[in-house]
């Protein structure tokens, strides 16, 4: 038994929709893996090791380069920042992993000790904690869709016309 063309036709166009939809989520596999992203200074297992107490600002700066940011609150410290980020599709990029190396130097310029923070040792700071209330009238969505029924105003610089159709 034989099927009619038109159950042939549905069927094949089914079955090729099918297809389509398999190969476009099969395009998405890639978008699946994040991208991941260094930020900041790139840190050099070698230069980290010949960092040690005793050296001159001069030294520290010819092995690993000007710092990420400088301190001065008791005595001068150098801060050389690493991040990785990853981003997953559409989503906020998400801080994976961070390095901080944080050289403490003394009142003579010489590297008084050396410390190495992550992620884990961080603290996030709210430098605002206050928010501005807003004043006046707060209206529900359904509120604002019903308040604006009716209201129709006057292009902006139009002159407002009479019922006798003047201006």
């Amino acid at each position: 038994m034989t099927l009619p063309r038109l159950h042939r036709h549905a069927r094949l166009t089914a079955a090729a929709a099918c297809l389509s939809v398999a190969g476009t989520l099969g395009a998405c596999a890639p978008l699946v893996k994040p991208v991941v992203v260094d930020r900041g200074y790139i840190f050099e297992v070698d230069d980290l090791a010949k960092l040690q107490a005793g050296a001159t600002k001069e030294q520290v700066r010819s092995i690993m380069g000007s710092p990420s940011t400088i301190s001065t609150v008791e005595g001068e410290a150098w801060y050389y920042i690493s991040s990785k980020f990853e981003t997953l599709a559409f989503f906020e990029p998400k801080e994976v992993e961070r390095t901080v190396a944080a050289i403490y130097f003394d009142k003579t310029e010489v590297v008084q000790e050396v410390a190495y923070y992550g992620l884990e040792d961080g603290q996030i700071v709210n430098f605002v904690d206050r928010k501005t209330p807003t004043r006046g009238k707060e209206l529900t969505v359904l509120g604002q869709i019903f308040g604006n029924l009716g209201r129709f105003n006057n292009p902006v610089g139009a002159m407002p016309t009479d019922p006798s159709g003047r201006r």
